[in-house]
């Protein structure tokens, strides 16, 4: 029993911790944030931060590696969907849902605040989980093929999403996934088959 209060608690600080650090992000450049900063303002002593990460920059790593996890996950259930539908509707749609609910942490983490690279770590994961689908939809894509179209497509698609937040998320998400699927398809179409 002292154990699983103990974790209930280890959770509860960890995520008040990742609250605090993001809460300040929206104010300043992280690198001006301390662990001072963050423990002041979520009202718990510095042993607490010190229990659970050596620095502010593991504390952003693991904010960041538990979005990325998420959306692993998301992608991996819808994955085989995507595949036989020869769509990425399945995928983007689950995906689009996620980065609405958490909206404010996904933007703090994209606007070029954070100093440990989650675009590119973001950037990775749609390269990973594209390049599955590329080679499953076509046949003898040579190496520079699949780098220049995911290069293409990661860039894409996280400009698509900047842009949409930037316009207050103006069109219908459905329409946003549409466009995005159109997007990729007539790109990976475009130099794939030609």
């Amino acid at each position: 029993m002292e154990k699983q209060v103990e974790d209930r608690r280890s959770r509860r600080s960890r995520r008040l911790l990742k609250d605090g650090l993001l809460q300040l992000m929206r104010e300043k450049r992280f690198s001006e944030i301390t662990v001072r900063d963050i423990t002041e303002r979520m009202d718990l002593n510095r042993g607490t931060f010190y229990l659970h990460y050596p620095d502010t920059a593991a504390l952003l790593q693991s904010v960041e590696e538990d979005m990325l996890e998420e959306a692993q996950v998301l992608v991996d259930a819808h994955m085989a969907e995507s595949t036989a539908e020869r769509t990425l509707r399945p995928v983007l749609l689950p995906i689009l849902n996620y980065v609405v609910e958490h909206r404010t942490t996904i933007g703090t983490l994209l606007d070029g605040n954070a100093a440990s690279g989650f675009v590119d770590k973001l950037q990775k994961l749609i390269c990973r989980n594209g390049s599955r689908l590329t080679e499953a939809w076509f046949r003898d894509v040579s190496p520079e093929q699949m780098d220049y179209l995911m290069s293409f497509v990661t860039y894409g698609l996280i400009g698509l999403v900047k842009e949409w937040f930037s316009r207050g998320m103006d069109l219908p998400g459905e329409e946003l996934v549409s466009m995005a699927d159109r997007l990729v398809q007539g790109a990976a179409e475009g130099l794939l088959q030609a």
